[in-house]
């Protein structure tokens, strides 16, 4: 049973599989390689009227950038999401079109500000460029929400694969022999060991990968297990009147959670909603898409609530705990390596077991003349 169950989900799933794989191997370093394709983004150009670098709490490139946003052509309604790399170099944010309530939401634009905030440098579609259209096939198949749920669900069934394989596998004898290659044996034999070893190589790796994937994709899954707390979405003081700059909205973060460090700033075109300041609190594993937000009202400058991870529970600080595993950032940089590494033996699975596959038919066909 084992092995039918194998063989007729590698044959239906190890396409899928194997370009999931590959696009999750190249987004390891997709921002890398994002830059390297974009030379100018890595200017170094040091910003003299600045002020402190970009990952400062107190630098006023900040508003700089929101006044320079603003001043372009860009509905004042949306919404505005600066990341803080600590980098140096262009100023990655993200720009969210207010949504009109119709069935399709706006697609939000990739815009890259220079080192002093003063001029943007680059403005794309997300999804209308080489990284970000590959993370759409890795993430939703460029089939949007649909997409992502035949992604998340085959997921599992890629799980009970690569658990079947296992099974299949495992030595009833000798591990010895259960881990040789036989090079002088036939053909057949010889995929059969290259199917097996690379599944024995990569296997803990890619169940990792797969079950962190399937909770990212469906986040009815994450709820099932995890249970971790909504991010809120708190509103501002009722009123009118000017919002206060982004570095007082900082200077208030910062007090109300000092050992934090800035991941995102986003700032709403409504001045009903609150500063909401994603940070990485003390403990969360993951520096660029961290669980910690602090919530600043746009007219006072107070703190309207903070969530912190580590206030969450069990399920909260698993659920932190997903993405890095995910990406490889948990391991660090041979993290991420060995991430890429395992995202190509999808590949390498599926076309030694198709080969395999196809050596066995023709044998039989052969022999039925």
């Amino acid at each position: 049973m084992a092995r039918r169950i194998h063989l007729w989900l590698g044959l239906s799933l190890g396409l899928l599989f194997a370009v999931i794989g590959l696009t999750g191997s190249a987004l390891v370093f997709y921002v890398g390689i994002d830059a390297a394709l974009h030379p100018a983004l890595r200017s170094d150009a040091p910003a003299t009227t600045a002020g402190p670098a970009p990952s400062g709490w107190t630098s006023p490139v900040w508003d700089r950038a929101l006044a320079t946003a603003r001043a372009g052509r860009f509905d004042p309604a949306g919404k505005w999401s600066f990341e803080v790399t600590g980098e140096g170099g262009a100023i990655p944010a993200r720009y969210y079109p207010p949504d009109p309530g119709g069935a399709r939401h706006p697609t939000r634009l990739m815009v890259w500000f220079s080192p002093d905030g003063g001029r943007i440098v680059r403005v794309a579609p997300w999804g209308g460029y080489l990284m970000t259209w590959l993370y759409e096939l890795h993430m939703h198949l460029l089939a949007g929400d649909i997409g992502g749920q035949i992604v998340g669900w085959s997921g599992v069934a890629m799980l009970v694969l690569l658990l079947s394989g296992i099974v299949l596998w495992w030595p009833r004898g000798s591990w010895r022999k259960s881990l040789a290659f036989k090079r002088r044996a036939a053909p057949i034999r010889r995929l059969h060991d290259l199917h097996k070893l690379s599944g024995v190589a990569s296997g803990a790796l890619l169940l990792i990968l797969v079950a962190s994937g399937v909770i990212l994709a469906l986040p009815v899954i994450r709820q099932a297990l995890l249970a971790p707390p909504a991010v809120p979405e708190p509103r501002s003081s009722p009123g009118s009147g000017s919002t206060v700059a982004v570095t007082r909205a900082l200077a208030a973060a910062r007090a109300a959670a000092p050992a934090a460090q800035l991941a995102f700033i986003d700032v709403p075109g409504n001045a009903g909603l609150p500063f909401r300041i994603r940070v990485q609190m003390p403990g969360d594993p993951h520096r660029r898409f961290p669980g910690g937000y602090v919530f600043v009202d746009q007219r006072t400058a107070r703190i309207v609530t903070v969530q912190d991870m580590r206030q969450g529970g069990a399920g909260a600080a698993i659920n932190a705990w997903v993405r890095p595993l995910h990406d490889g950032t948990a391991g660090g940089l041979a993290g991420r390596v060995l991430a890429l590494l395992a995202g190509l033996a999808p590949t390498a699975l599926f076309v030694t077991g198709l080969l395999r596959c196809r050596h066995r038919q023709s044998r039989k066909a052969t022999g039925s003349n």
